[in-house]
């Protein structure tokens, strides 16, 4: 008997390593924290003064609102008007609210980082945008180009430009800070932040648009970032090759399916084992 139970605590035992082993491979981060831009006021603060005090209280609200909201804004007011700090935070509309908490909190970490000492500084990730500045500018439209990426062309064919830009012009009319469409081959996105009217968002919307089939021209993808809002393309499904645009394998897709796919072989093997253990275990309590 206790041979038996031995033999039952092993398997136990090797069940439990290989379920930890195997299983969190399955779970992938398609890129919601790639970084995209950063930009960084040129006025900086004292340390340990007011100014830095209220700002770390900002960032640490916009961190812990992006548990439960997908866009926040906050104003922090000092003792004096040189210590407010205003601050906001959007995330891609499609993004769960883990997901979004993610990114926000790595996109805090690096504005951080790259703009250590600065009142004010920008990051845009893949999947969100975190702002924050010593002078306002929430509610405050923006239009300025801080990011444009186009593709490499592929000439002109009626039907893929046909299908490009019947997708902005969807983009373009649907309305909403966040909105998305596809036609054929051709999926697209666009999003404004959220402190923007819905005048404002429509405006500079068609702005980014506008300005990212001009400078695009026939390119199989296309990003054209402003400073409120955003418009992108792609020829090649909804963000599968969103990696493409930003310096990633373009066969990320297809080494996630092969992780899982070894995953499974894993688990089956694993079954396989575990019947003949069971086989063995059974004969020799016998």
């Amino acid at each position: 008997m206790a041979q038996k139970n031995t033999k039952i605590s092993l398997m136990t035992s090797f069940i439990l390593l290989v379920t930890l082993f195997l299983f969190p491979r399955i779970s992938v981060c398609w890129g919601t924290t790639t970084f995209l831009y950063s930009g960084c006021t040129q006025q900086r603060y004292t340390p340990s003064s007011p100014y830095e005090s209220n700002l770390n209280s900002l960032l640490t609200s916009l961190v812990n609102s992006a548990t439960y909201s997908s866009y926040n804004n906050f104003t922090v007011v000092g003792s004096t008007p040189q210590d407010v700090v205003y601050g906001l935070f959007q995330c891609r509309g499609d993004l769960a609210m883990p997901e979004c908490a993610t990114c926000v909190a790595r996109a805090v970490t690096r504005a951080g980082d790259i703009c250590r000492g600065t009142c004010g500084g920008a990051v845009q990730l893949d999947g969100c945008f975190v702002k924050y500045d010593n002078a306002t500018f929430l509610g405050a439209e923006d239009k300025a180009v801080v990011l444009k990426k186009c593709g490499p062309s592929v000439g002109y064919n009626p039907d893929a430009m046909g299908s490009r830009d019947a997708v902005l012009a969807g983009l373009a009319g649907s309305g909403g800070v966040f909105r998305v469409g596809g036609s054929g081959g051709v999926r697209g996105v666009a999003q404004c932040t959220g402190d923007l009217s819905s005048g404002e968002c429509q405006d500079c919307v068609a702005e980014a648009i506008a300005k990212l089939k001009g400078d695009c021209g026939t390119a199989d993808y296309g990003d054209m970032f402003l400073g409120k809002c955003y418009a992108r393309y792609s020829t090649g499904g909804a963000h599968d090759d969103a990696s493409k645009a930003h310096g990633k394998s373009g066969n990320q897709g297809q080494k996630t399916f092969a992780i899982i796919i070894g995953s499974l072989a894993g688990v089956a093997i694993l079954i396989i084992f575990l019947a003949f253990l069971t086989k063995i275990c059974g004969r020799q309590g016998k």
